[in-house]
C-alpha cells in the first residue's frame, strides 16, 4: 500500500472519529435538555409562535419547546387529554366546556396564584374562572363583527352603521347600487356563529339575557311569537333577502367567502379577527376596515368573543416547572407585541402597543375587554355544533316554526333545573 492511500485511510479515519464525537457530542446536548410540548391551536400563527419558542430556548438553553400542529387540533386534544397524553401546555380556549369539564376532573394546573397573572390586565383571567379557580392565561382575545370594503364604500358614499335601522338601510343602499352586501360561507355554519349570538344579545340587552331566552328557560320554553324570537329572526331576515349574499353562498367554505371578499363580490363579511390575515394574504392591498353588531340604540353595539392565545398546563406534565417558565414566558409584553404586530387581535397583556388609529380591526377593538364585549354564549352550553347547523338552515328555508323546534331540541337536554 502506498504512502498515498495510507494517507487517505488516516485521514478518513481522522475524520470518523471526529464526526463521531460531534455525533455523540450533540446527543449528549440534546438529551441534556427538557422538552416541553406546546400544543397549538392557532395554525396561523405557527410561524411567529415557532420564532417565539425559538427565542424563548435562546434565552432558556436547557429548555426545548416543540410547537405542534396537527389537523382537528380540538378533535386530537379532546382525545389525547382522555387518553391520559396530555402536552405541557395547551392552547385551550377558556369558554369552551372542555375547560370547565377538564379543570373540575384535575387535568389541568391550578394557576390561581401565579405571579405572572399580574401581566393580564382589566381581570381578564377571572372572567374564564372556573369555580373561582383560574385554569388559563388568556392572552388575546377575539372580537367577532362586520369587515366591509372600505375603499367601495366611500366610492358610493356609504359610512358604517351605529344602529341596527342604520344597518337595515346600509344594506338597502348597497342593493341599489347593483352590488351584493354579504359574502357569507353556507358551508361552515361556525363562521355565522357570531353573527347569529350577537344578534339575540342585542334584541335581549346582553349575552347574560339571551342565555335567559335559550339556556335557561324552561323546556320547551324558546317560542316563536315571543318578542326576543322575533327581533331573532328579523336580524337573520336580513341576510335571507333576495341578492344579500354573494352567488352559490350554500357551497361556500371560509375561505371562499373570503375570497368572495377580497375580490369585491360583496362589500360586507361577518366574520372574527382571526380572519384578518386570511384577507391581507389573499389582497395585502385591500382596504378594509370594521364595525360591531349595531343595536336598536346608538353606542349600544356589541362584539362577542373570548381568549384566543390562551395557554393552560396540564396536572400531570411531567415538566411542570419548565412549563410554568415557558407560559410566564408568554405573559410579558416583549413576546406578546412580536405577537401582537402580526395577529392585531386584542391583548390582554399590560404594556403591549396597540394599533389604536388605523387598524382596520379598530372599529372592534375599541370595544374590547368592555361590558359591549361579550363571551361566547355556548361557554353555558353543552354543545355547539348543532347550533350552527339550526343557523344555516334558517337561512336556506326561512322556517321560523322548524326552527323553534330546533332550539328547543338542542337546548332542552342542557337546561338548567333553576335560573342562574
Amino acid at each position: 500500500m502506498n504512502s498515498h492511500k495510507i494517507s487517505r485511510y488516516v485521514l478518513l479515519a481522522v475524520g470518523l472519529l471526529i464526526l463521531s464525537a460531534c455525533q455523540q457530542s450533540s446527543k449528549t446536548d440534546t438529551s441534556s435538555k427538557v422538552t416541553i410540548e406546546y400544543f397549538n391551536q392557532k395554525k396561523e400563527m405557527s410561524k411567529t409562535l415557532q420564532e417565539i419558542a425559538a427565542d424563548f430556548e435562546q434565552k432558556n438553553p436547557d429548555i426545548h419547546v416543540d410547537v405542534v400542529d396537527v389537523p382537528n387540533a380540538g378533535e386530537v386534544i379532546k382525545t389525547r387529554m382522555l387518553s391520559g397524553d396530555a402536552p405541557d401546555v395547551i392552547n385551550l380556549y377558556p369558554q369552551s366546556i372542555e375547560l370547565q369539564e377538564w379543570a373540575k376532573a384535575g387535568y389541568l394546573e391550578d394557576l390561581t396564584d401565579e405571579p405572572y397573572l399580574k401581566n393580564i390586565k382589566n381581570n381578564y383571567a377571572e372572567r374564564f374562572a372556573v369555580e373561582d379557580k383560574i385554569y388559563n392565561i388568556p392572552l388575546t382575545a377575539n372580537v367577532y363583527g362586520f369587515y366591509y370594503n372600505k375603499t367601495v364604500f366611500e366610492q358610493l358614499g356609504l359610512i358604517a352603521p351605529s344602529t341596527w335601522q342604520e344597518f337595515q338601510e346600509l344594506t338597502a343602499k348597497i342593493e341599489q347600487a347593483n352590488q351584493t352586501p354579504f359574502a357569507i360561507a353556507g358551508a361552515e355554519g361556525w363562521t355565522l356563529n357570531g353573527y347569529h349570538q350577537i344578534a339575540i344579545a342585542t334584541v335581549t340587552g346582553g349575552e347574560a339575557q339571551a342565555n335567559d331566552v335559550w339556556r335557561f328557560s324552561k323546556v320547551n320554553g324558546i317560542k316563536q311569537d315571543s318578542k326576543a324570537m322575533q327581533g331573532d329572526f328579523e336580524r337573520l331576515d336580513l341576510l335571507r333577502k333576495s341578492g344579500a349574499m354573494q352567488k352559490n353562498w350554500q357551497g361556500a367554505g371560509y375561505n371562499d367567502a373570503v375570497v368572495a371578499f377580497t375580490k369585491g363580490n360583496a362589500l360586507i363579511m361577518p366574520n372574527g379577527s382571526w380572519a384578518l390575515p386570511l384577507i391581507q394574504s389573499q389582497n395585502p392591498d385591500f382596504e378594509i376596515a370594521t364595525f360591531p353588531f349595531p343595536a336598536e340604540n346608538k353606542d349600544k353595539s356589541l362584539t362577542i368573543g373570548a381568549g384566543d392565545l390562551a395557554l393552560s398546563i396540564s396536572a400531570q406534565s411531567k415538566h411542570k416547572k419548565e412549563a410554568q417558565k415557558f407560559v410566564d414566558y408568554m405573559t410579558t409584553s416583549e413576546v406578546m407585541q412580536k405577537y401582537y404586530d402580526v395577529d392585531g387581535s386584542p391583548c390582554a397583556v399590560e404594556g403591549v402597543i396597540e394599533n389604536t388609529t388605523d387598524s382596520p380591526l379598530k372599529g372592534l377593538t375599541d370595544l374590547a375587554f368592555t361590558d359591549q364585549h361579550l363571551v361566547w354564549l355556548a361557554k353555558d352550553w353543552n354543545s355547539e355544533n348543532d347550533f350552527y347547523t339550526l343557523t344555516t338552515n334558517y337561512l336556506y328555508n326561512g322556517d321560523q316554526e322548524m326552527m323553534i323546534d330546533g332550539l328547543n331540541a338542542f337546548f332542552n337536554p342542557m337546561k338548567a333545573t333553576e335560573k342562574r
